[in-house]
């Protein structure tokens, strides 16, 4: 097994650094130009690099999945060389330099994106950040269809025919993707009172395997495609990445998506429900190792069922709503299997003309008639750690609503989110007890890089790394920070009160490899493990290390 894990890492290395080498096709649209004799109200130009010389420079609208990578200056003003046939060194600004001198005497300050002989030596725009008002309908057609883009590829992946994972025919086509997380925790400090509550932590120090996951994700060639998701993970090594399953294997995303009526997208399958930013954003890009604890406990990871999703107002607006039943977890019939309703809507209701400075609000509900009864239950926001907070089930439960409340503002390379999630249980003999969390968190990135923004979904990207290791450029360096409380304590349930202080940093070395570090200040309020309420106030503090490696 350590043979086959070294060969992965090799794998993926040698894959990334080839990647860097081939001929790279750059495509920069909506872009003004300027020169004296340029007026400031001229058409936005679109220009092609094509390894590292300049090819075209056109009014006309250019096809994207042609390029590496592609760039949307949003209406942004270039001064610099431009010469067809040659390489191009050029400047991109975010205000006209002709009418604002203050630009040229503070340039790095309003750079956007930088271009030295045909090479990007800077950049603060998203890759492939064309924004949907821009899009045509035959491309917003050929785009990612759900609300909820793939675990690990971005979702745009399956399309790109230049790629060597990738196959076609007339019926299928898909691409074979993957990812290894690699894990290293530290438990700093542990007073008495958190030993009572939740043992020893000095056990749960160590290296582990957090995850493996792979799958695939392509389309069903009809006249209109269906997109498909098909993916695994192995449990062999921990208890699992994103799930809290005990199986060596499971299938977690099973799903379709079908094109419906008017744009709308009909989702079947084993997927995420859609409720909750936090949870439906791809953990390897969360501002944190983890979600917030109080996501883990009170939403689950995956569930089984149909959901309707799209979009209003040019995409401003996203909307998903469906219908769930675990009969396949539980091994039941559907009558005897938990059901539920679940919803999100988001809007953005500001966005800056250049899209660098960006409102976004949301809201979800989620019912359910609580068939298999009620539990909710966490880790300290590390993986490898005892539970801290713990209901146990919860007596003659009835049913449970869960509401979410979530806000984001995005400006430049700072990203700052917010989400409030509330669940009453109706259950006479444990009086009706409410649970809550809330966490604030906040991402910067030192490189420039703007995390793009997917209105299909109303979730955050990945950052862009225009620039990594194996160009070598520096990647992408970000730090961040958040402030989870969790509260399972109310009527005569004691699951514990928790509140968690995160600080890291994260370094992008291409778009598919990261390492990170995260330390977490924890201060429990409540029983732990020991199941008596008495116990206050303990603290502990701990530190955990990870590799991320993406195959795509």
């Amino acid at each position: 097994m350590k043979k086959f894990l070294l060969l992965l890492l090799l794998a993926a290395s040698s894959a990334s650094s080839q990647e860097s080498t081939e001929t790279v096709t750059l495509l920069i649209e909506n872009v003004r130009l300027v020169s004296p004799d340029a007026a400031k109200d001229e058409p936005r130009l679109n220009l092609v690099i094509r390894d590292r010389k300049l090819d075209i420079v056109t009014k006309d609208e250019v096809p994207v999945e042609e390029f590496t990578l592609t760039f949307d200056a949003k209406g942004n003003y270039l001064l610099g060389q431009l010469q067809v046939g040659e390489s191009p060194s050029f400047i991109i600004f975010d205000d006209d330099p002709r009418e604002n001198f203050n630009v040229l005497l503070d340039s790095e300050e309003h750079i956007l994106l930088a271009i030295e002989e045909g090479n990007v030596v800077a950049n603060k725009l998203a890759v492939a950040a064309e924004t949907p008002e821009s899009q045509t309908a035959e491309k917003r057609a050929q785009g990612w269809l759900a609300y909820n883009p793939p675990p690990l590829a971005m979702p745009s992946s399956y399309q790109d025919a230049t790629k060597w994972n990738r196959w076609d025919s007339k019926a299928v086509s898909g691409i074979f993707t993957g990812g290894l997380v690699l894990d290293r925790t530290s438990w700093l400090s542990q007073d008495i009172t958190s030993e009572a509550q939740v043992g020893d932590l000095d056990d749960f120090s160590g290296g582990e395997i957090r995850g493996f996951r792979f799958g695939t994700v392509g389309t069903l060639n009809f006249d209109k495609p269906w997109v498909y998701v098909l993916f695994g993970a192995t449990h062999a090594f921990d208890s699992g990445f994103d799930q809290k399953r005990d199986d060596t294997f499971e299938w977690f995303d099973v799903r379709v998506d079908i094109p419906f009526y008017r744009g709308t997208t009909l989702s079947v399958g084993k997927q995420k429900e859609p409720i909750s930013m936090e949870r439906l954003t791809p953990m390897v890009y969360l501002p944190m190792q983890e979600r917030s604890a109080f996501i883990d406990a009170m939403l689950p990871a995956r569930n089984t069922g149909i959901v309707l999703s799209g979009n209003w107002l040019k995409d401003r607006v996203s909307w998903a709503g469906g219908i769930f039943n675990n009969f396949l977890e539980v091994d039941e019939s559907i009558g005897d299997g938990a059901t539920q309703l679940v919803g999100r809507v988001t809007g953005v209701p500001f966005v800056s003309e250049d899209q660098s400075n960006l409102l976004h609000l949301g809201f979800g509900y989620r019912y359910s008639n609580a068939k298999q009864g009620a539990r909710y239950f966490s880790e300290p926001e590390f993986n490898n750690a005892p539970l801290y907070v713990d209901t146990q089930a919860i007596a003659d439960t009835e049913d449970f609503a869960t509401w979410d409340m979530e806000v984001a503002w995005r400006k430049g390379p700072i990203l700052l989110s917010g989400e409030y999630l509330r669940t009453d249980v109706a259950s006479s003999t444990a009086g009706d007890p409410s649970f809550s969390g809330w966490h604030v968190s906040g991402i910067w990135a030192l490189t420039g890089e703007m995390r793009d923004y997917n209105y299909k979904g109303g979730i955050f990207a990945r950052p862009p790394v225009a620039k990594s290791v194996y160009q070598n450029g520096v990647g992408a360096w970000e730090l961040m920070a958040r402030y989870s409380w969790t509260d399972l304590t109310d009527g005569t349930v004691t699951g514990g009160e928790m509140d968690i202080w995160s600080a890291g940093v994260r370094w992008w070395l291409t778009p598919f490899m990261s390492l990170d570090l995260n330390y977490r200040y924890i201060t429990l309020d409540g029983p732990g493990l020991s199941n008596d309420p008495a116990l206050s106030d303990g603290n502990s503090t701990g530190i955990n290390g990870r590799l991320v490696l993406m195959l795509e």
